[in-house]
């Protein structure tokens, strides 16, 4: 059949549109929306024929039943939500593309209350006036921190621009050469503070900075003393920094504030758990920092949130900083965040109560016994395919603790007919994705990063990957 022949036995829209089974779906979903993606798919199709060679078009018959079915797929597709739950078996705990931190499951309804309701978010309800949506959190903070005050906005890039806007504008700033770190998605730290204006000094090399390279840069237009834990890299060997007690004398010495930008914003001492030592937000309190940002949804383990501590007399010029507004949080955020700051009024307890801090600090003994019931599990409807339980190392994650190793069990997963990279797409389109990794041509699944009640979950998913073979 040639191309123009074959082109001309396409169906029309609507008599897609009066099959049986389109019919159904219109009881479901908007007429509008299957009308559009019946016209796309036979567009789509018109589009391949077109492409054909002479040998393809000579067997080709259309069918319209499969026309049918791609509509009806492409239909419900659309009418289901692109941002949902999926299974991380990475063994990244604070994996930025799925979303970083897990709210505790002890919170939720907290948050589906507030969010469902009207609230208190910017009411006073002792006067019946205005309040700030800020408040909420600010005395938690103060409280679990020692600082004298407390701003929160959506992020810590965005808590970095806006101490620098309020305090450092058209003013130098100085940084060490080795703390102009480069955060997600191509962000810098210089470009966070060009578009602050404020200029940047560079100071030290690399690996080292002196205590005089920052005594010798300062001027009578130095703003602020920067400083940036590094706390998605780390420089080791031939290395040197100030310490953050020094460089807080000279701030005092010289009456110019010292920022720092902690990054992770761990609220909690864990070395404690066999982890490598992270400053905590404490000891920066302590130590006399003037404003101190850190992240929400790090290691603190909330949702995404700048939060901003420290100095009440700055805290206080940034809140009639008009960028506060536009970089303000919703409720959502602020009421995740606050009950989740909640949970640290008992320390001991937030370990356990905290996903975050729960799967980082996991013992490896608890984890071999998750990872025997997962494997038994699999065993059972795994059919042909070799199942093994591996040692291996889970990392934290979200430009934390990078040179963190946690000790981990994985479930490995293979099989002669179908290829990892198959089996890992068919894992990742299941109804609910599982998400894993490839490791010597073989699925990888780390038991630190996945919860038990997803383990029958998994069992489908593979169940339903190998069903063709």
């Amino acid at each position: 059949m040639d191309r123009i022949n074959i082109l001309s036995t396409l169906p029309s829209t609507d008599e897609i549109l009066y099959r049986e089974d389109i019919k159904e779906l219109l009881k479901e979903i908007p007429r509008n929306l299957v009308v559009r993606e019946t016209r796309k798919v036979v567009s789509d199709l018109r589009g391949e024929i077109l492409k054909m060679s002479e040998a393809e078009k000579s067997n080709y018959q259309i069918d319209i039943d499969q026309i049918v079915n791609e509509v009806i797929n492409r239909s419900v597709k659309f009418t289901e939500m692109n941002l949902k739950r999926v299974v991380n078996a990475t063994g990244v705990v604070l994996h930025t593309n799925l979303g970083r931190a897990l709210i505790s499951e002890e919170i939720k309804e907290k948050i589906w209350e507030v969010s469902s309701s009207y609230s208190t978010l910017e009411i006073d309800i002792a006067t019946g006036k205005r309040g700030s949506r800020y408040d909420h959190v600010v005395e938690l903070l103060k409280f679990i921190t020692d600082a004298e005050d407390a701003l929160v906005v959506n992020n810590n890039a965005a808590a970095v621009l806006l101490t620098l806007d309020t305090i450092a504008k058209n003013r130098e700033v100085i940084v060490s050469r080795g703390e102009l770190v480069e955060i997600g998605g191509a962000f810098r730290i210089p470009d966070v503070m060009e578009q602050s204006n404020a200029r940047l000094v560079e100071i030290g090399t690399t690996n080292k900075t002196h205590f005089k390279d920052y005594a010798n840069a300062i001027t009578e237009n130095t703003a602020a003393l920067l400083k940036v834990h590094t706390s998605n890299y780390k420089i080791v060997g031939f290395t040197e920094e100030v310490a953050l007690n020094e460089l807080v004398k000279l701030g005092k010495d010289t009456n110019i504030p010292v920022i720092e930008d902690l990054g992770s914003g761990v609220l909690l001492d864990l070395t404690k758990y066999g982890i490598t030592y992270e400053p905590t937000v404490q000891e920066s309190i302590k130590a006399g920092v003037d404003i101190i940002t850190f992240s929400g949804d790090k290691l603190l383990g909330a949702s995404q949130a700048g939060i901003i501590i420290g100095k009440k007399c700055y805290i206080d010029k940034m809140k009639k900083n008009p960028l506060t507004r536009a970089l303000r949080v919703d409720k959502l955020t602020l009421v995740a965040l606050e009950a989740t700051l909640r949970l640290y009024l008992n320390i001991d307890d937030a370990v356990f109560k905290i996903p975050t801090l729960r799967m980082i600090t996991e013992d490896i003994k608890s984890i071999t016994m998750r990872s025997e019931m997962l494997y038994n599990m699999l065993k059972k409807v795994s059919g042909k395919l070799t199942v093994s339980i591996n040692d291996d190392y889970s990392q934290v994650g979200g430009g934390s603790l990078p040179l963190e190793k946690l000790p981990t069990k994985v479930i490995a997963i293979t099989n002669s007919s179908i290829t990892a990279s198959k089996l890992e797409a068919r894992l990742r389109g299941f109804r609910i994705p599982i998400i894993t990794r490839i490791q010597d041509g073989k699925i990888i699944l780390d038991v630190r990063t996945i919860d038990e009640k997803d383990y029958k979950v998994i069992c489908e998913a593979i169940r339903s990957a190998i069903k063709e073979f």
